[in-house]
């Protein structure tokens, strides 16, 4: 765990770094790698200060995956592990897998129902015509 507390709306995330591979399988070397853009979020500010000095707080949360821009935020190092120090302003999406294979899940189990639900009444029509 870093010793590091971001102040205000900063965030402090570790990037998660990108595959060796491409997604046909050619392996890349060190030089031809792009910096990640996907990060975890190890620490947060207490909010931007409003006028009236109430905080508003921030919409990410420790452990949260992030997508972020690739020259977003300040490097820095500490205990031999490189973090990223940024504006919540410059974090540009949450990655959340749940609802998508909750939705991918939902829409299979309702058409399975759709089926059975029209194989029953099918048969129940083939009886009555029999």
């Amino acid at each position: 765990m870093s010793k590091i507390k971001p102040l205000n709306d900063r965030v402090l995330l570790q990037r998660i770094e990108a595959s060796d591979k491409t997604a046909g399988g050619i392996l890349l070397p060190d030089s031809a790698k792009e910096k990640p853009t996907e990060g975890k979020v190890i620490a947060v500010g207490e909010g931007k200060a409003r006028d009236n000095g109430q905080r508003v707080p921030l919409a990410v949360k420790v452990g949260d995956r992030v997508l972020f821009s690739s020259y977003a935020g300040t490097q820095i190092k500490e205990g031999g592990t490189e973090y990223l120090i940024l504006e919540a302003s410059e974090i540009l999406a949450v990655v959340d897998d749940a609802p998508f294979a909750k939705a991918a899940g939902g829409k299979k189990a309702d058409a399975g129902k759709a089926s059975a639900g029209k194989s029953a009444s099918a048969k129940k029509a083939k009886g009555k015509k029999k």
